[in-house]
């Protein structure tokens, strides 16, 4: 994962200081080990904190268009870039780089907010569009990719984390007391609302335009509830048309210029992911597991034997109550939100043992 900051002005005010982009980029340094970059006019900064995964050498950010007038940050993964990018050159695009990013870039030159809807992977990303002095914002369809706001001071602050929003001197933190008689009914706030008041969150599946002091929102995707079945046919269909389909969306998932690994639980939804990436694939798969020391909890034993099974070069961490414990600060900070269970600590043990094996994916 990659983290995103960035700030602009609703009104003529002060421009934004390198300073204070690098100190939102600090708190979210985690996200984005490999390098910064800022982009910074008297109207907006724009800052980057990157993790490698396509085009090492070549993908840093801020990228610009050919002639400078637009500009992207963005954290996520663009699963159909190589697709998409044939169509773009051929409409008359040059490329500097062979980034996702890039492509998301030039696909909204062309298209503008439209390009969402051509854009198959996990996404937050912001563009700024020097002639139209326009910043667009959006995330994607289910939001796995966090993107965060707020309004202040006559700017409009945004970035990955809340905590990098509140690294900004003109912010403030306070809890939203709506938000956590929120957390305690449904575990965590309603989106678009954080913990912290004021502080909100672009919707899944929206992307915000902001031009000229005004704000505006709109969803460009949603779940399609249909009254009647779309399609009618033998039930030996349908299971082939799932087995398409999740191939096909795990094989996609597997493009990375770095070695990709998968968690495996022993259940269903793992067990299948990683049976399609050793059957169908040519990719070397490592896969990463939790062991409990409580027998209640431990499925260790499904783990190995599907680990066994499939030929798998598997590691595993051992939890138990002390460890995490130990941890569950860390968690509260990474989450920041109440964390009213201890479900999430074990899995930030589990992905401190990806990144002790030097995966990034």
């Amino acid at each position: 994962m990659c983290g995103i900051v960035g700030a602009v002005n609703l009104s003529p005010s002060e421009p934004t200081q390198e300073k204070t982009l690098r100190q939102m980029l600090a708190m979210i340094r985690h996200r984005g080990p490999d390098e910064f970059g800022v982009y910074l006019d008297k109207t907006i900064g724009l800052g980057s904190a990157r993790l490698s995964i396509i085009d090492l050498g070549g993908g840093q950010q801020p990228i610009g268009n050919e002639d400078g007038t637009l500009w992207i940050v963005f954290n996520g993964e663009i699963f159909n870039y190589r697709e998409l990018r044939p169509q773009l050159e051929a409409r008359g695009h040059r490329f500097s780089t062979h980034s996702d990013t890039e492509v998301i870039l030039h696909l909204y030159e062309e298209y503008g907010p439209a390009c969402l809807q051509q854009l198959n992977g996990q996404f937050a990303l912001a563009i700024w569009d020097k002639k139209e002095q326009s910043l667009f914002l959006a995330r994607d369809r289910v939001g796995i990719r966090p993107l965060f706001y707020t309004l202040a001071a006559g700017k409009l602050i945004f970035a990955s984390e809340i905590k990098a929003i509140l690294a900004h001197p003109q912010t403030q933190a306070e809890i939203d007391p709506v938000s956590l008689h929120q957390v305690f009914t449904f575990w965590s706030p309603l989106t678009p609302r954080s913990i912290f008041k004021g502080i909100m969150a672009l919707p899944p599946g929206h992307y915000a335009k902001i031009q000229r002091g005004k704000v505006t929102i709109e969803p460009y995707w949603e779940l399609d509830f249909p009254a009647a079945p779309v399609k009618k046919g033998a039930l030996a269909d349908a299971v082939e048309e799932l087995k398409a389909l999740l191939v096909d969306a795990t094989q996609i998932r597997l493009r990375a210029d770095v070695p990709v690994g998968a968690y495996l639980s022993g259940g269903i939804d793992s067990s299948v992911i990683a049976a399609i990436i050793r059957n169908y694939t040519n990719n070397r798969l490592d896969t990463f597991s939790i062991a409990f020391d409580d027998p209640e909890f431990d499925e260790s034993q499904y783990q190995y034997r599907m680990a066994d099974f499939l030929g798998t070069d598997h590691q595993v961490i051992q939890a138990g109550y002390g460890d995490i414990a130990r941890v569950f600060p860390d968690v509260v900070w990474h989450a920041e939100t109440p964390v009213i269970r201890t479900a999430p600590a074990p899995m930030f043990l589990l992905s401190g043992l990806v990144r002790q094996n030097n995966f990034k994916v």
